[in-house]
């Protein structure tokens, strides 16, 4: 016997109707029909809301709107192949089978992880950009062993250079290279007494982490602060959205968030490396905080914008195919 899925809503007429043809077909073709309401899942409504009743029976699927007989006709079509597939003792086919009586760990897994992934997604990407700005409130506390425990963590995933990172409770929220030129503030040469002559490798400029008067330094950099935050923000809305948010197209992404960063921090490194036939075409520059920022905002924004619907079509795909799978097993063991 196989199996006939109809995908319904509450007060569908022609939902009733599609039922009322299948009963009459029943003594022709036996089948199990199972019944799914699309409003139980955002990405299903989405998905079928405006072709309901949807019919799917085996790899057939019909659309509304559709015949009582092409109705037959697909049934029909599906008992063929299935009879077929039982006549040449296709394993692929008896395994698919079998996996389709029970609901398993795996599947029950993939089920919740297809539902919470954004939750969790969120969580991770707020623990990781949040953790770093303990590390000066641990330090303004005196808890200075945490402290040190946020920022080695973070050592080998940022470079925690002092002269491009944030910081809290202190004269100023940052102090820049003084290569940057940013009128009206004190540069990070001038309060630390750290030169790129005295520390070439810029090693005291990453381990300097402030003092009471400065503030303390936040364990990620500007522009990684700005990176991790805007792919938050972006999935916060995307939650709120429902995950109905379509998806960016590749060809903004690499626009407006690869190419915004990218120039500005090769033309940034390529400056920096004093090779002599480059210093008139590109002078040495810094970049500010204000420009990491805006480009570190932009490129995580849009890559979440690019791959948050990317992996929410993947998943709402892995929802329909176990929500129907849970619904015919449920059925199967009601008979």
């Amino acid at each position: 016997m196989i199996n006939v899925t109809l995908y319904q809503r509450a007060d569908c007429h022609l939902c009733e109707q599609v039922k009322s043809d299948l009963e009459e077909i029943q003594s022709k073709i036996p089948h199990q029909l199972v019944l799914i309401d699309i409003d139980s899942d955002p990405a299903m409504k989405d998905l079928f809301a405006m072709d309901i009743p949807v019919i799917e029976v085996g790899p057939y699927r019909l659309k509304y709107p559709f015949s009582k007989q092409e109705l037959e006709m697909t049934l029909s079509a599906a008992v063929d192949r299935k009879s077929q597939l039982e006549r040449v003792d296709d394993q692929g086919y008896h395994q698919a089978v079998e996996r389709g009586k029970t609901i398993t760990k795996a599947d029950k897994i993939s089920l919740w992880l297809s539902r919470n992934y954004l939750l969790i997604l969120n969580l991770l990407v707020l623990l990781y950009v949040g953790l770093p700005f303990t590390a000066p409130v641990f330090k303004e506390v005196g808890a200075n062993g945490a402290a040190e425990v946020i920022y080695r963590i973070y050592r080998p995933l940022c470079h925690q250079w002092s002269f491009r990172s944030w910081f809290l409770f202190g004269e100023q929220a940052y102090y820049p290279h003084e290569t940057a030129k940013i009128a009206g503030v004190l540069t990070f040469e001038g309060v630390s007494g750290i030169t790129d002559a005295n520390d070439p490798n810029r090693v005291q400029a990453r381990l300097f982490e402030g003092n009471e008067l400065l503030g303390f330094k936040v364990g990620l950099c500007e522009r990684d602060v700005a990176i991790w935050g805007s792919i938050l923000l972006f999935g916060v809305i995307f939650a709120i959205s429902h995950r109905r948010i379509k998806g960016l197209h590749w060809l903004v992404w690499l626009l407006v968030g690869i190419g915004p960063i990218a120039l500005d921090g090769v033309s940034q490194l390529i400056s920096q490396l004093n090779l002599p036939f480059l210093q008139g075409l590109l002078p040495y520059r810094e970049s500010t905080p204000f420009i990491r920022t805006l480009t570190g905002f932009l490129f995580g924004f849009m890559t979440a914008w690019y791959g948050f619907p990317t992996i929410e079509e993947a998943m709402a795909d892995t929802r329909r195919i176990l929500t129907k799978k849970i619904a015919v097993v449920s059925h199967m063991g009601q008979n």
